[in-house]
C-alpha cells in the first residue's frame, strides 16, 4: 500500500535533507527541527511521499491530507461507516472540482498505516470496510508529527522544483492522546506554528464528541486555530456535515492563490 524505499537508510536520509534544507531556509525552526528529528521518521514520512515530483505536470500543487482516527472507540461507538463516507465525500468534492488535476491526496490512519501517499485524485482509494478496521490507540501526538512532517517534506519537493505547493490538512479523532511514545502537544504545535508561519499551510481538526473531553483545549495546544476546529457531535449526520464543511473549504483551497488566502483567513467560516 505504501511506496515506502526498499532501502530504509536512503529514504530516511532523503526526507533528512528536506528537513536540514528547509530549517535552512527558514521555514522550519529548531524546536520543530527537533520534533521531527528527536526519533528516525524518515521510513514513515517516506511512506507518504507518493507520487515523484517529476510525475507532476503543473505549475502549482494543492496537497490534500485527511488523518482519519483508526481507533476502537470509533468501532465502539458506531462511526466506522460515517467515517469512510466523510473521508470519500472529501474526495468526491475535490473530484468535482475544476482545479482537479493539480491536488494530490493522502491518507494516513491515526495508527500510521498509508491508504494512500500522495497521489492524483483519480487514483486514490476510497475507505472502506476491507481497509479500514479501527481497532488501535490514539497515538494522536507521535502521528500528527509523522503527517505534517510528511506535509512539510511533500511540499519542499515541490518548491524546491520550482512548484508552487499550497496544503490543507484534516486531523481526525474521537479522543484525546492516549497512545504517543516520543511527541507531545508542544511538538505538534512547533510544526503548526512553522506551517502556518509559511502562509500556504492550512492545518484543521476534527473532534468526534465521545461525551468527555474537550476538543479545542486538545486541539489548541497542538496549536491549531480555533477557526480550524471542527467539534462535531456523535450523530452520523452531525459529522457528515463536518466532512462537508471541511470539503468546501478543501476546494476553496485549490481554487487559487487568492482564494487560499481568503479562507486561511477566514476558516471554516470563510
Amino acid at each position: 500500500m505504501s511506496s515506502q524505499s526498499s532501502n530504509g537508510n536512503s529514504s530516511s536520509a532523503n526526507v533528512s535533507q528536506l528537513f536540514q534544507a528547509a530549517h535552512a531556509e527558514g521555514v522550519l525552526s529548531p524546536q520543530a527541527l527537533q520534533a521531527l528529528t528527536v526519533v528516525d521518521l524518515g521510513a514513515q514520512i517516506q511512506a507518504g511521499l507518493g507520487i515523484s515530483v517529476d510525475d507532476v505536470q503543473a505549475s502549482e500543487v494543492v496537497l490534500v491530507t485527511v488523518m482519519p482516527d483508526d481507533s476502537g472507540s470509533i468501532q465502539h461507538s458506531g462511526h466506522a461507516r460515517t467515517v469512510c463516507d466523510g473521508h470519500n465525500l472529501v474526495l468526491d468534492s475535490l473530484l468535482s472540482s475544476q482545479q482537479k488535476d493539480g491536488i494530490l491526496f493522502h491518507t494516513r490512519y491515526l495508527n500510521g498505516f498509508v491508504l494512500n501517499p500522495y497521489r492524483p485524485l483519480e487514483d486514490v482509494v476510497r475507505m472502506h470496510s476491507k481497509n479500514y478496521d479501527p481497532d488501535k490507540g490514539t497515538p494522536l501526538y507521535d502521528q500528527a508529527v509523522v503527517l505534517l512532517g510528511t506535509v512539510l517534506a511533500k511540499a519542499q519537493e515541490f518548491t524546491r522544483n520550482g512548484v508552487s505547493a499550497r496544503t490543507v490538512t484534516l486531523l481526525i479523532t474521537d479522543g484525546g492522546d492516549c497512545h504517543s511514545q516520543s511527541s507531545r502537544a508542544r511538538d505538534v504545535a512547533a510544526l503548526v506554528s512553522d506551517l502556518r508561519r509559511a502562509e500556504n499551510h492550512i492545518v484543521a481538526a476534527m473532534g468526534i464528541d465521545d461525551g468527555s473531553t474537550d476538543f479545542r483545549k486538545v486541539f489548541r495546544e497542538m496549536g491549531i486555530e480555533d477557526k480550524w476546529i471542527l467539534t462535531p457531535g456523535q450523530s452520523a449526520q452531525d459529522i457528515r456535515k463536518a466532512f462537508q464543511v471541511f470539503s468546501q473549504s478543501a476546494v476553496r483551497v485549490s481554487q487559487g492563490a487568492a482564494s487560499f488566502s481568503r479562507t486561511a483567513l477566514g476558516g471554516f467560516g470563510a
